[in-house]
């Protein structure tokens, strides 16, 4: 077991994996991160310096010298709230081009890793359980249909005011599943040791109990 208590949950985009993973950090009173969130504050803050997403050297340097601060619920961009500029649909697409740039996971992977703090953390992404935390006790594959995501994206879309066309979104979701399961490095895919859970039929307290009895069971098991 690491000597940093690790709870990595990974799963393809809108599959819950985000909500889920805080609110099993909220209830350990571990530290919680979002990989995702690095991934879309690299792709906003090369946006705004006027670098393309398929410019690995240069997207690779924006990532390196990111300034970045989580303050609470707010996410900091050289000292500017972004939290919900990060969250549209144009800086999710562009995370998942340079996610699949090797220089830039490279320059990520460190800053992710510093997250692992006492008491513990829980952190969620694509690639948590294989390469950033791969000595995790605890590992989750966490999915749902893409039915199921793309009408959860909608759903969350219409809910903040923003129009919302499902077809697209369905389509988009495929195209990034794709794109994240055929990346050269770190592809999306399930950890040989981690648990499937597939929230395709459950609701969020239901998965987020599922997580929490796993966790126990792994304590019991490291302290028989």
């Amino acid at each position: 077991m690491t000597q940093i208590s690790v709870i990595a949950i990974d799963g393809p985009s809108a599959s819950g994996k985000g909500t889920v993973a805080q609110l099993v950090a909220e209830q350990l009173g571990f530290h919680y991160l979002d990989s995702g969130a690095i991934y879309r504050l690299t792709a906003l803050a090369a946006q705004q310096q006027g670098v393309s997403w398929s410019d690995e050297e240069k997207v690779s340097t924006v990532a390196q010298y990111l300034d970045v601060v989580f303050d609470g619920e707010r996410i900091l961009l050289a000292q500017q709230d972004v939290s919900a500029a990060i969250r549209s649909e144009d800086i999710g697409s562009g995370a998942s081009q340079i996610a699949a740039l090797p220089k830039v996971r490279a320059a990520l992977l460190a800053r992710q890793q510093a997250f692992a703090k006492a008491p513990g953390l829980v952190a969620d992404g694509r690639d948590m359980a294989s390469v950033v935390f791969p000595d995790a006790p605890l590992k989750i594959f966490l999915t749902a249909s893409a039915a199921a995501r793309a009408e959860r994206r909608y759903k969350q879309l219409l809910g903040r005011g923003e129009s919302a066309d499902l077809a697209v979104i369905t389509a988009d979701l495929e195209a990034r599943d794709a794109r994240d399961r055929a990346r050269s490095v770190a592809p999306l895919a399930q950890a040989a040791d981690a648990y499937l859970l597939d929230t395709t039929e459950l609701d969020i307290d239901s998965a987020v109990k599922q997580v929490l009895l796993w966790w126990a069971e792994k304590l019991k098991e490291n302290n028989a």
